[in-house]
C-alpha cells in the first residue's frame, strides 16, 4: 500500500434523547406513534449495534442481537418503563440491551449443555 491511509469509520454516538418522541412512541397504535418508533428505531440502532460488536460479537451475530432486541422491545412495549427522570434514554436501552444478551447468552448456553 503505497502513501494511502485508510481511516475507519468512527462509531456513531448516541443521539440526544427526544423525549416528546418517546411519550409519543408510547401511545397506542397511530400513525405518529409509528412515525416515532421509527425515528427511534433508526436513531439508536447502529449505536446499539456497535455496543454488541463491542461485546465481542461477530458483525453477523451482532446484526441479528440488535433485530432482535428492537423486535422484543416493541413486542413488549419495553419504552414504556423509560423515565426522563431516571436519566437518559441511551442508559435505559443500554441496561435493556445487556439484559437482553445475558439471557440470550444463557438460553444459548443451555442449549450447549443440552438443557431446554
Amino acid at each position: 500500500m503505497t502513501g494511502a491511509i485508510r481511516s475507519r469509520p468512527q462509531p456513531q454516538s448516541f443521539p440526544h434523547t427526544s423525549w416528546p418522541a418517546v411519550v409519543a412512541a408510547r401511545k397506542e397504535t397511530s400513525a405518529q406513534s409509528a412515525a416515532a418508533l421509527e425515528a427511534i428505531c433508526k436513531a439508536y440502532w447502529y449505536p446499539l449495534y456497535a455496543y454488541v460488536r463491542r461485546s465481542g460479537q461477530s458483525p453477523h451475530d451482532a446484526q441479528d442481537l440488535t433485530q432482535e432486541f428492537f423486535a422484543r422491545l416493541l413486542e413488549k412495549r419495553w419504552l414504556d418503563a423509560a423515565d426522563r427522570d431516571n436519566g437518559k434514554l441511551r442508559t435505559f436501552l443500554i441496561v435493556a440491551l445487556r439484559n437482553f444478551l445475558a439471557k440470550e447468552w444463557r438460553r444459548a448456553s443451555a442449549r450447549k449443555r443440552g438443557g431446554g
